[in-house]
């Protein structure tokens, strides 16, 4: 019979040679995930000609809304333009740096999976009608791989013109390095 203490020893080996292997399994380079990926319903208001204390931005680093006047730490902005379009408005087009992005698409929310790379319109506001949906891209955020951005899915619910406001639904992925646009946790 092996004594208790071997047994111990060899059942720890054995676990850690199996953590490595599936450590050496992982070919992205990326640590383990650490946020599951969650659908949440949001409501901006309009930068101009709302009161100055409701969100008109909003971070996906933090996954919340936010002011624009206590803040750079946002990715894109809601206000409605000279012509009454609802718009959304990346830090560029706010003159707040080039990093983050909006890409319209045909695709339903729910089919989207995976972050585009490219093709994100970073310098202008983009038109967010009722049903529209839209890839985004954050602006840069430091982490243990360097300096990568994050990416969401976004779907407008409603705009309310009286109101001033835009409802929609957002599903970020907070992981450094991921693209995963499915709820839970991001596969490596």
């Amino acid at each position: 019979m092996t004594p208790p203490r071997r047994l111990v020893a060899v059942t720890t080996a054995v676990t850690g040679l199996a953590l490595l292997a599936a450590a050496c399994s992982n070919t992205t380079g990326l640590p383990a995930p650490v946020y599951a990926n969650a659908v949440d319903t949001v409501s901006l208001y309009a930068l101009r000609r709302t009161a100055i204390t409701l969100p008109s931005a909003y971070s996906i680093q933090d996954r919340l809304t936010v002011r624009t006047d206590t803040t750079v730490n946002l990715d894109f902005a809601f206000d409605f333009d000279s012509v009454g379009k609802p718009r959304l408005y990346p830090t560029a087009a706010l003159h707040l740096g080039t990093a983050s992005g909006l890409q319209p698409t045909s695709t339903a929310f729910a089919a989207i999976t995976l972050a585009l790379t490219g093709g994100y319109i970073r310098d202008t506001a983009v038109t967010a009608d009722t049903g529209k949906v839209f890839y985004v891209v954050s602006r840069l955020v430091t982490c243990l791989i360097g300096s990568v951005p994050l990416y969401a899915k976004l779907h407008v619910l409603t705009v309310d013109t009286t109101a001033r406001r835009v409802d929609f639904e957002i599903l970020a992925d907070q992981n450094c390095g991921y693209r995963g646009l499915a709820p839970g946790l991001p596969k490596q």
